[in-house]
């Protein structure tokens, strides 16, 4: 198999390079052509096909779903609203995406979501490309496979979030970042070498690996402005947290390898002009149309300094927000990138010995003094930290620049070249390196932050390239190399035991609750026990109980038949040396998973979405049961009920809902009068204009003692309830309401049972 340019022309120093496998090795794996046509219809099942269904959930989905709405309807492309009121917090790339998809498709689930699964599948294709360029076209497979079926990338693109788009702008910037250095030292070679390999292609003694090989090259500046474009669109998706991740780990690789001597190449004074012209425009309009808030301040203050630096000290305003366990925050990304976490050890083998390797061939670091130091300083970091306060982040880049300039001067003094502190030699060699540098990043920082589950999306993609890396070296090692057999054996074994459980758990459950009856609305089945306050987002699982399994029969059984035979199978065939079939068969095995948990999730609508409650009031207007002219409220914080006035088409009033995102927003001079208290809510039912009051089940208690009897049920779903202030019109076609005694009644009675 025929190397690639850049390969031939350098040595092997820091980082291991895949040995060259004989041909028959590859031997099955699929074509470029072929493989983008296996990951294309593998997201067409598992991401595409999830467009439709369930509805825009409560909460943020259908929060920034309205903001999107909002723009589309207006073509206000600078300030974001949200019933009516500024939402300041957010960057508009994603708005702008989801606008333009509501243009096209309409107000629906399907053109809200669409971007985001776009974006993952782009994400996938920039991994394949990625791993095919700097190791092998298995490597390449494997990270296609691994994007598309990991855990965490399905569970958080199932609602409106922009991480995965900041995932796929900042993985860009980097591969550009090692394109325009890879092809600057190369790429008249690496033309000269396309020409050759072309003009023999013909050959049959060249095979077809070696001829495929080829580059479809661009020229250095070329990638350097996509690299700067695309800086810029992350910085419009998530704000100024993409130019820490970008430039923390680039400055530090750069560092590092020496490269900084080449920064003319990466164009840094017409790249930063092309970055603000596209950046810059949004942020200065958003601060001059946004003035005058909350005590004097606007966009400026709210966004840079409340949104950014504030949250990441835990101190912004308001604290509506929680905080993982670091232990936890830890563990949980083996969930999110299972079933591919399972082979960390492959990864971690292949690190530690690339690391011993290379202290035995730079005598360098057998200086443990200086090894050990940038530890000590993060230790006293952390010491300082719970007396003065000080953030860790800060603590850890002191660490690093100190470990660096003290390591960069005993080499300057020890090596009359000057050489860089660590040597790299190939592509393969600078991906290893920046990959790892950014994924530490970013999962440093948000273990010190305040953070959600998803907020490490962006290190999902190197990581499962450097999984993916390691899984193919493991398997082109995996006859001579004891260790490797090992960790793979391993990584099967547990994956069998963990399938073999899952799958007798849920054959326990389908056991138990085979006579229960099968309720529609799972949600009268929850335990409701809010841990976490419902600020994190998974918080809802935790309120699954016994009888609620019933509803999710169909998918149990499919997740039950994937676990119970897929792992078993992909060990069968690891052990018979079928290394591609058994890693497909795992990518098989969690596809089947994902496309049960979406059935499962689907199950949950009643629960997590409102939109029924907007078809009741709609058929209620339709059939003249209500007049149109009626005023709808939220009890609480819009989150509860944000799908409501999505599917409505119109703005709500919110009854002791001035806070969290709503409440930067509310304190400007043209806020809409839509802020009730609870006094106004009793003063005013029964009076004027019919009212419609949706309650969730988090403040049920709390309206049934302002009320009291004097409101009408009109539905209830999931503990959460509809009320109106008086009866329904005469001669409409819609059946009498039940009674709200009655409802108590009926609540007593399920809590009883």
């Amino acid at each position: 198999m025929l190397k690639e340019p850049h390969e031939l022309m350098m040595n092997q120093t820091l980082l291991e390079t895949p040995a060259e496998r004989p041909a028959t090795f590859y031997t099955g794996t699929p074509r470029p052509s072929t493989a983008l046509l296996i990951l294309s219809g593998l997201w067409l099942v598992i991401f595409f096909a999830a467009l439709f269904a369930p509805p825009l959930l409560d909460d943020a989905d259908a929060t920034h779903a309205s903001a999107a709405r909002h723009m589309a309807l207006t073509s206000d492309l600078v300030t974001l609203r949200v019933d009516g009121v500024r939402y300041l917090e957010k960057a508009p790339l994603p708005y702008w995406l989801v606008a333009l998809s509501f243009r096209l498709f309409g107000f629906n689930t399907f053109a809200a979501h669409l971007p985001q699964a776009i974006a993952v599948l782009l994400l996938a294709f920039l991994g394949y490309r990625w791993a095919e360029y700097a190791f092998n076209a298995r490597a390449a497979f494997y990270t296609g496979l691994a994007t598309l079926t990991s855990t965490g990338i399905f569970l958080f693109t199932r609602y409106f979030i922009p991480e995965v788009l900041l995932s796929l702008f900042l993985c860009t910037a980097l591969y550009c970042l090692l394109q325009t250095l890879e092809k600057d030292q190369n790429y008249f070679s690496v033309i000269k070498n396309r020409a050759v390999i072309l003009s023999e292609a013909k050959n049959p003694s060249i095979s077809p690996e070696a001829a495929r090989f080829s580059p479809r090259t661009l020229s250095p500046p070329t990638h350097a402005y996509i690299m700067w474009t695309a800086l810029a669109l992350a910085v419009l998706t998530k704000g100024l947290v993409a130019l820490v991740f970008f430039f923390g780990a680039a400055i530090v690789y750069l560092s590092l390898t020496g490269d900084y001597k080449q920064w003319r190449k990466l164009k840094p004074l017409t790249g930063t002009l092309l970055f603000f012209v596209i950046a810059a425009p949004w942020h200065i309009l958003a601060g001059l149309r946004n003035t005058g808030g909350m005590n004097g301040h606007g966009f400026f203050w709210f966004y840079f300094v409340n949104e950014h630096f504030l949250r990441f000290l835990g101190r912004r305003y308001p604290m509506d927000y929680n905080k993982l366990p670091s232990s936890l925050f830890w563990s949980l990304h083996l969930v999110w990138l299972f079933p591919w976490s399972l082979f960390c050890g492959a990864l971690i083998l292949r690190a530690y010995r690339t690391f011993q390797r290379y202290c035995e061939a730079h005598p360098i670091l057998e200086d443990q003094t200086l090894f050990w130091q940038p530890f000590a300083v993060v230790a006293v970091g952390l010491a300082l930290r719970e007396t003065a306060h000080v953030p860790y982040f800060f603590t850890v880049l002191l660490a690093l620049v100190l470990f660096l300039l003290q390591a960069l001067r005993r080499r300057q003094r020890s090596s009359p070249t000057s050489a860089p502190l660590v040597r790299i030699a190939n592509f393969s060699q600078r991906t290893i390196l920046l990959l790892s540098l950014f994924a530490s990043l970013v999962l440093v920082f948000f273990s010190l932050s305040t953070n959600q589950e998803y907020y490490t999306f962006p290190a999902y993609l190197p990581l499962l390239i450097l999984i993916a890396a390691a899984l193919t070296h493991a398997e082109g090692t995996y006859t001579e190399d004891k260790s490797y057999r090992r960790w793979i054996a391993f990584a099967h074994a547990t994956f069998t035991i963990l399938g073999a459980a899952i799958a007798l758990v849920l054959a326990y459950g389908l056991w138990t609750s085979r006579h229960e009856p099968f309720v529609p609305d799972i949600g009268d089945l929850l335990a409701h026990r809010g841990v976490g306050d419902y600020t994190l987002s998974m918080s809802a699982l935790f309120d699954l109980t016994g009888p609620s399994f019933a509803a999710l029969r169909v998918p149990a059984i499919l997740a039950a038949l994937a676990f119970s035979l897929g792992p078993a199978i992909a060990w069968l065939l690891r052990s018979q040396r079928r290394h591609l079939a058994a890693t497909t068969t795992i990518a098989i095995t969690s596809a089947t998973f994902l496309i049960a948990a979406h059935i499962a999730f689907a199950r949950f609508a009643p629960m997590l979405s409102s939109k029924g409650f907007a078809e009741t009031i709609q058929q209620l207007e339709a059939s003249h049961a209500i007049s149109t002219q009626n005023k709808i409220l939220l009890y609480g914080d819009q989150a509860y009920g944000s799908s409501i006035p999505f599917y409505l088409g119109r703005d709500v009033s919110l009854v002791e809902g001035r806070s969290t995102s709503m409440l930067f927003g509310s304190t400007f001079p043209d806020a809409p009068p839509i802020f009730l208290t609870s006094q106004d809510l009793l003063d005013s039912w029964g009076k004027g204009e019919r009212k419609i009051l949706f309650v969730p089940i988090e403040k049920r208690d709390e309206v049934d003692h302002l009320l009291g009897d004097h409101k009408i049920l009109l539905k209830e779903s999931s503990g959460k309830s509809l009320y109106t202030d008086r009866p329904l019109d005469k001669n409409s076609s819609q059946p009498s309401v039940i009674s709200s005694q009655s409802i108590m009644d009926h609540r007593k009675l399920r809590s009883d049972n």
